[in-house]
Order: C-alpha cells, then sequence, then structure tokens
C-alpha cells in the first residue's frame, strides 16, 4: 500500500518534470489587447481546437469542389495550403475574439 504511493508520487513527479521538457519554440507570444475573455493557456487551447477544426472542414470542402467542378483529383498542394490559410484565419480570428493578439517569434 505505502509503495503504491511512493510510486504514484514518483510517477507524478517525473511527469511533472517532463512537462517542462514540452518544446513551445514555435508557440506565439499572446498579448492581451483591451481585457481577455479566458487566460492565455485557455484561449490558446480553444483557438487551436477551432484552428483545427477548420482545418479538417477546408480540406473536405476543397475536395468536394473538385469532384463537383469534374476534377477527378484534387491537386494535394492547394488542398494543404487552402486548408492551412483557412487553419490560420480561424485561429487569428478566434483569438482575437478572445482579446489576445498573436505574436510570432522570427
Amino acid at each position: 500500500m505505502v509503495m503504491g504511493i511512493f510510486r504514484a508520487l514518483g510517477a507524478a513527479a517525473m511527469m511533472a518534470a517532463l512537462a517542462g521538457c514540452v518544446d513551445h519554440a514555435n508557440a506565439p507570444v499572446l498579448l492581451p489587447i483591451g481585457v481577455p475573455v479566458n487566460p492565455p493557456v485557455v484561449a490558446q487551447g480553444i483557438c487551436v481546437t477551432d484552428g483545427n477544426a477548420m482545418y479538417d472542414e477546408a480540406k473536405k470542402q476543397y475536395h468536394l469542389r473538385a469532384q463537383l467542378t469534374g476534377y477527378a483529383e484534387a491537386d494535394a498542394l492547394e488542398a494543404e495550403t487552402t486548408a492551412r490559410a483557412a487553419a490560420h484565419r480561424q485561429y487569428v480570428a478566434c483569438l482575437s475574439a478572445q482579446g489576445y493578439r498573436a505574436l510570432y517569434a522570427n
């Protein structure tokens, strides 16, 4: 029983230590504009989820348009570019609605 508690505490400590190793190099810095609706971590999670959903929907819509116009094979590069652009627009719009502006380090 006691060993199980120590193992659980050890595992929790290891997970906490490894959580600091997650690479956030490409994540934008969220600058608050006015009064933000949610904390930056919550807003980031919400907006990334919205962007991912828009990416999937944009790809699906691209392939449907290709079928409707008679193109048997859709251009994979154009589909990817269109989906990424739609996802980024959705992400930026969501952040703006949350009260933040994304600042990317170049």
